[in-house]
């Protein structure tokens, strides 16, 4: 059973390895994962991590894990702040 963290951490962690290394694990392509279906999950949290994105992939959820990744800080989100002259 996966946790409301897995889902976070789905969202936030990079794939640590490989030709995807530093993608988010979300954001891999599923003809990759379907790979690692037939070649063998890592093991530890990556491989329970990696079986989750596929099955949402496959159920077509992205969506519902996008919220979750972390904003991405840039010039244009910053609050401007308004300068006023008496």
């Amino acid at each position: 059973m996966f946790s409301q963290e897995d889902l976070i951490q789905i969202a936030r962690q990079s794939m640590p390895f490989g030709k995807y290394q530093g993608t988010l694990l979300i954001d891999l392509p599923e003809p990759y994962l379907i790979w690692f279906q037939h070649k063998g999950w890592p093991e530890g949290r990556l491989g329970n991590w990696l079986q989750l994105v596929l099955e949402i992939k496959i159920n077509g959820l992205e969506s519902l894990v996008e919220p979750l990744k972390k904003p991405i800080a840039s010039s244009s989100t910053k609050v401007k702040k308004r300068i006023t002259f008496d």
